[in-house]
């Protein structure tokens, strides 16, 4: 038996800014000219318990030369997989995360070419297209994202378990 209502993101934190209905960045890195965001939209079919914990969410690139949305959709061992990557930037180390789906993202700390943060969003699957940002990141860049990654997790909640492949039930 289900302890919220599948229309519902349990767990949401008014406090947050996370609204369920419209959404949640995952992912926010701006400066002055260019952003890469990744907003979650919300579950992908409320209460089907083999599609419960699954995410739609979508790619917004913007600066002055181009701008482009995709669609992704994020289980929650890609919001682990996220986190961990976090960890390898705060380490100045170069993260590439989504590899196996499109959009693949891969974020640079510090890229020598251009001084600054950078961030490749590569489309190979659907459209054939990679954007490459150079953002000018301020300190705690990193940090923020975990505060978004933290956000992410209380508003959508993983509420199915998953004790066997293919076997899915509801966490008690």
């Amino acid at each position: 038996m289900r302890k919220t209502d599948p229309g519902r993101a349990p767990g949401a934190d008014p406090g947050t800014g996370a609204d369920p209905g419209t959404g949640a960045d995952l992912i926010d890195l701006r400066d002055g000219d260019s952003s890469f965001r990744l907003r979650v939209l919300g579950r992908r079919m409320p209460g089907v318990l083999h599609l419960h914990d699954r995410l739609d969410a979508e790619v917004l690139v913007v600066s002055s030369f181009v701008t482009g949305r995709l669609p992704v959709s994020l289980l929650p061992s890609d919001l682990d997989e996220w986190g961990r990557a976090l960890d390898v930037l705060a380490s100045g180390r170069e993260v590439a995360w989504l590899e196996d789906g499109s959009p693949g993202i891969r974020v640079r700390p510090f890229d020598e070419v251009h001084g600054t943060p950078t961030v490749l969003v590569e489309d190979l699957g659907r459209s054939c297209v990679s954007v490459l940002l150079p953002l000018a990141l301020g300190a705690g860049w990193i940090d923020e994202q975990r505060r978004l990654l933290a956000q992410v997790r209380r508003t959508w909640p993983s509420e199915v378990h998953r004790p066997a492949p293919g076997v899915h039930e509801w966490r008690r």
